[in-house]
């Protein structure tokens, strides 16, 4: 059986998805129920409580484990406990270039490693699912802000991540591996804009924001280190920021999905 944390994240939801329809055994785990497929065994878990998870790991083989909660060893010491012989953590590029940031992250890997598991580090670059804080303004008024617009980073869809994901959960090979997850070429944030409009058939006009007015909007549901690191990775990236890895083509066979995939698939949150 095959635990996902975050279950009804823009992740979560497809792995659910992809492993049930499968044929496997999943349980999902999130706050909340909504969006998890039908016939999915469902538990409410918070990872700020690693106990809360006991029921949830009950007969599990392997975990998909979100960055969440303050306890990784906690929720690693208790899946190992309930049998679980493999873990894969969902973290980010940022741990890697930017660990002095990206400090949460880099805790969450160095208690992966140490864990005693079989362990897999998926290394994801920013999803093409963060475009989703355009969705209200491009609604109503097909306008869509953000700071650096010229500057160009390879997203990933998050349906990629899964497919990832699950290859690796139920996949041999991967043991002590670390992938970093891209898509397949940069984009600007002005070149987003434009393909939703493509998508919609109606122009959508990009206004650039300046790093202040960006800035003093992300501090509203990030802390602060985060807001900063964010904002020199959107606007200085470093050169392996900026380069597409090769590593969803070499775990699914296939070349990543384009960010003009994502909005076709995905245009009914923007109209």
């Amino acid at each position: 059986m095959f635990v996902v944390t975050g279950a009804t994240g823009n992740v979560g939801r497809v792995l659910v998805r992809i492993l049930a329809e499968d044929g496997e055994q999943v349980t999902a785990v999130s706050r909340h129920a909504e969006g998890r497929p039908d016939g999915v065994r469902h538990f409410a878990a918070d990872l700020a409580d690693p106990q809360s998870l006991r029921p949830a790991l009950d007969g599990a083989r392997a975990l998909f484990l979100l960055v969440a909660g303050e306890d990784p060893q906690g929720i690693l010491d208790l899946a190992r406990t309930a049998g679980v012989r493999r873990v894969v953590l969902l973290s980010s590029q940022g741990a890697g270039t930017r660990p002095e940031v990206y400090r949460h992250h880099v805790a969450f890997e160095e208690a992966v490693r140490r864990s005693g598991l079989d362990w897999t580090i998926l290394r994801s670059g920013g999803l093409n699912s963060n475009t989703f804080a355009w969705a209200g303004t491009i609604r109503a008024n097909r306008t869509a802000a953000a700071p650096f617009g010229d500057v160009g980073l390879p997203t990933v869809d998050p349906a990629d991540v899964a497919e990832v994901a699950a290859a690796v959960l139920r996949g041999n090979g991967h043991a002590g591996s670390t992938y970093d997850l891209t898509g397949p070429a940069p984009v600007t944030p002005r070149q987003r804009a434009t393909v939703i409009g493509e998508v919609l058939d109606t122009p959508v006009r990009f206004v650039e924001q300046s790093r202040e007015e960006a800035r003093a909007q992300m501090l509203a549901f990030m802390p602060e280190p985060v807001v900063e690191g964010t904002l020199a990775i959107l606007g200085e990236p470093l050169p392996a920021e900026q380069r597409p890895s090769p590593a969803v083509e070499h775990l699914l066979g296939r070349a990543p999905r384009t960010f003009a995939d994502w909005a076709a698939r995905t245009a009914p949150a923007f109209r």
